[in-house]
């Protein structure tokens, strides 16, 4: 009777306060017709007035600093604070000095000593002080440890090495990852440890660890293709990888060095790997076998790029990479499986502890697992997370908890620090805090009486929660993901989630426990079959992926600041990781950092843009991109498409016109050897006569005119001409008749006579990548006023200090950045 009395009393006052709502205007009166929405819009009214009024309380952030210090939280930021202190060192623009780090680390590891059972933010900010620069001493050492030698500029030698390992593609062209021993004709004076170059000819593989001779001609990585995009050269330090190539002639099998224990350990896991990889793709062929083959070895160069293009528009890139996703259920699969399997054996289970015997062997699964997986960043945290998950088991604890991924984050951080600048790192530990965080949730939500489904009974019971489950961590992961997938690569799958749904539960029940099977039956000889039903199930995803991609719903977002990015990833952080009110500071970043990410940007587009090598330059004008090449490399006309959202490209008008060059013949007896050509010159006034009409039909088209094998020209929208060279005999023509000269050559010409702005290839590989811009604060639209930005921001640091090699001097120069003002 009293409970009656309580309960009719709480809906009259809910009532009540939503009576008040509707006199004072602020919601309309139909909606009063609605009794239940009518309750629950004044409870919600009722509890967001009472959390104003305690949000801003110094006593409530107090009681919230301690629950979430009793809830365990405070760990949870310390591999914050540490990857905070490795990036701060990657973006600083010389290295940190070694001596302020430790005596910042020393200074303060006392007070975040003294203070860490305090339940308030001075004990937050004291760990902040002494892990931030930890976390910065870290990057130093792995950079320090690394020490890769980059290649300082395209050359063509004779490389002779050791194979490190090796991937071909659907093509059959093999990649080798050389180890170099020497280099020949010419000899580099500072030669890379390390290179990647790629045999398109057929011939006959050679075995890792074989000695592997051939003459090709290498690069060093390239930088961003513009600014603020990935930094490849960045990337290859950190892999230990000095330069890119390939061969001219199918490279030959030699005598190899001796290699020490730790590097003939490594080869005999590459062989294991391409051998397992061999034999997969031989039991599955086509791009089955391929993805096959990448969900055990993620070797992924023998998938076609329709294939991958269609899995990434369907939200199906992930499937690829060796994960959590893959170490889940592969580990899941060993653990479920060997668990039934003991069950089945009379008095086992009673008599030993199954759930822990099937643990060390998903341990062991897993391990070895990662062994063939070629060591990726994602599986890396994948496996950390997963051993820490099982050995949690063993020990009676929780297996999922943030905690755990903590661990798992501090491990990686202090090992490999240079992981926090990766997006797979990033988007991995987003989604897992985001379905962590989710579960966690789910699992202490309140609990009501099911309903009966009537006929629909079986849907709305294990078949609805198996459906509903993974739709919501489809979508929390798609969520937790999102600006990732927005600040890395400028666009998002707009059906993804369709595509997860629709192929998710082919890929858990049955390519990957299929896969794990037919693996575990290998060395008895009876995976065929189970490869057999593998290979069935990635042909349904690959066709459920095609049909999602065919709806054609990418959406390219284009470059965001670098503050957005940083202030929604932050808030996101905080909205997984704290429990109380606090973690709204998490909602007020990301709100804020949606606000920066739709303000308008202060400064115009580009409106011209040069590749790094010089030979790809284009101009947007009206939503259009005009380019100098017929065919723009694919590599770097994608990432300026989705960085820029550049619209449908004009191709180059392309023309031959006879007799634009003469060659010229010293008068003294001449050098026979093949390698001397005579010198070439330009006709004066048949390519004079070709460069004004060129320019003039370019003005007129709005888009570049070419001279095959000579020049290219055209004038932008402020009425800049450009030209750009194939031939260096045109070089005085070019000067003296246009704004700006872009040649694809390292010149030892600086700048022009004419006052012609000179842009060659010694200026581009200080620079990197160029984007120009007309003046804002100037009426003059002139080139001189215009604003030029290098994609290369340092030139001071590990992984850009090739950059100012000089092979003469055999020094590094110093040298300095083009500014980001004109001139």
């Amino acid at each position: 009777m009293a409970e009656g009395k309580v309960a009719e009393r709480k809906e009259t006052s809910e009532a009540y306060a939503f009576r008040v709502a509707i006199d004072d205007g602020a919601l309309p009166v139909s909606v009063a017709e609605r009794p239940r929405l009518r309750l629950r819009l004044a409870s919600f009214f009722r509890k967001m007035r009472r959390f104003l009024v305690e949000l801003g309380g110094e006593r409530a952030i107090t009681e919230a600093f301690a629950a979430e210090r009793a809830y365990g939280h405070f760990f949870l930021f310390v591999p914050v604070f540490l990857g905070i202190g490795a990036a701060l060192w990657y973006v600083a623009a010389t290295d940190p000095p070694l001596h302020a780090m430790v005596l910042s680390a020393c200074v303060t590891i006392w007070p975040a000593w003294r203070l860490r059972h305090r339940e308030d933010w001075a004990a937050l900010a004291a760990a902040a002080a002494f892990l931030v620069p930890a976390g910065m001493l870290f990057a130093a050492i792995e950079s320090a440890r690394l020490d890769t030698v980059m290649l300082d500029a395209p050359v063509t030698t004779d490389v002779v090495g050791r194979v490190l390992s090796r991937e071909s593609d659907e093509r059959g062209a093999i990649r080798y990852r050389i180890a170099v021993e020497a280099t020949r004709d010419p000899a580099l004076k500072r030669a890379p440890g390390v290179v990647t170059m790629l045999a398109r000819m057929k011939h006959a593989p050679i075995p890792i660890g074989s000695g592997i001779e051939g003459r090709g001609r290498i690069s060093p990585p390239s930088g961003p293709a513009l600014v603020g995009l990935n930094d490849f050269a960045f990337d290859a330090y950190f892999a230990g990888n000095g330069a890119v190539g390939y061969f001219y002639r199918a490279p030959i099998a030699v005598a190899g060095g001796e290699a020490g224990w730790d590097v003939r350990i490594l080869q005999e896991i590459a062989i294991w790997r391409d051998n397992l990889t061999e034999h997969i793709r031989g039991r599955i062929g086509g791009d089955a076998g391929a993805i096959a083959a990448a969900l055990v070895t993620a070797e992924q160069r023998a998938i076609s790029p329709d294939t991958v293009e269609a899995l990434r528009q369907a939200g199906l890139a992930h499937v690829l990479a060796i994960s959590g996703l893959n170490m889940v259920l592969a580990a899941g699969t060993f653990l479920v499986g060997a668990r039934m399997a003991m069950a089945l054996v009379p008095g086992f289970a009673e008599r030993y502890p199954a759930k822990k015997i099937a643990a060390v062997g998903a341990l062991v699964m897993v391990t070895l697992y990662i062994l063939v997986s070629g060591g990726a960043i994602s599986a890396v945290r994948s496996w950390i997370m997963i051993c820490v998950m099982l050995i949690a088991v063993l020990f009676g604890r929780s297996a999922i908890s943030l905690r755990n991924v903590a661990i798992s984050a501090i491990l990686i951080l202090a090992v490999t620090p240079s992981a926090v600048t990766n997006p797979g790192f990033q988007m991995s530990y987003a989604a897992t805090l985001g379905l962590v965080a989710g579960y966690a949730a789910w699992r202490e939500r309140p609990v009501r009486r099911e309903r009966r489904g009537g006929p629909f009974q079986l849907f709305g019971g294990s078949v609805g929660r198996f459906l509903g489950g993974l739709l919501l961590s489809s979508m929390i992961g798609s969520l937790s993901t999102l600006i990732y997938s927005i600040g890395h690569f400028h666009r998002i799958p707009a059906y993804g989630l369709a595509g997860n749904l629709l192929a998710m539960p082919v890929i858990s029940a049955i390519v990957m426990p299929f896969g794990m099977m037919a693996v575990l039956l290998m060395p008895f000889g009876l995976d065929a079959i189970p490869f057999a039903i593998m290979g069935k199930g990635i042909d349904w995803m690959i066709a459920l992926s095609k049909w999602v991609a065919g709806w054609e719903g990418e959406i390219v977002i284009g470059r965001i600041p670098a503050l957005a990015f940083l202030l929604i990833g932050v808030g996101g952080g905080l909205l997984c990781i704290l429990r109380t009110r606090l973690r709204h500071a998490g909602t007020a970043l990301v709100l804020v950092g949606i606000g920066v990410a739709c303000w308008p940007e202060g400064r115009p587009h580009p409106e011209v843009l040069v590749s790094e090598d010089g030979r790809l330059v284009a101009f947007l004008s009206d939503g259009r991109v005009a380019a100098n090449r017929t065919r723009p490399p694919g590599f770097i006309y994608d990432q300026w498409r989705r960085a820029l959202r550049l619209g449908e490209i004009v191709k180059p008008d392309m023309r031959t016109t006879a007799g634009l060059t003469i060659e010229q013949v010293k008068e003294e007896p001449a050098d026979t050897s093949p390698q001397k050509r005579p010198r070439r010159k330009a006709d004066r006034g048949k390519a004079e006569a070709a460069l004004i009409a060129a320019l003039e039909t370019a003005e007129r088209k709005n888009g570049f005119v070419c001279e095959r094998k000579a020049f290219c020209a055209a004038v932008s929208p402020s009425g800049w001409r450009i030209v750009t060279l194939e031939d260096t005999a045109f070089l005085g023509l070019a000067c003296d008749g246009a704004d700006l000269v872009v040649v694809p050559f390292a010149l030892r010409l600086d700048a022009c006579r004419s006052g012609a702005r000179l842009v060659t290839a010694r200026h581009l590989r200080r620079t990197g990548a160029l984007e120009i811009r007309p003046a804002t604060d100037s009426v003059s639209q002139a080139l001189g006023d215009a604003a030029f930005t290098g994609a290369v921001e340092t030139l001071d640091r590990p992984w850009s200090r090739h950059r100012t090699y000089d092979w003469r001097t055999d020094r590094f120069e110093t040298v300095a950045l083009l500014s980001d003002s004109g001139g």
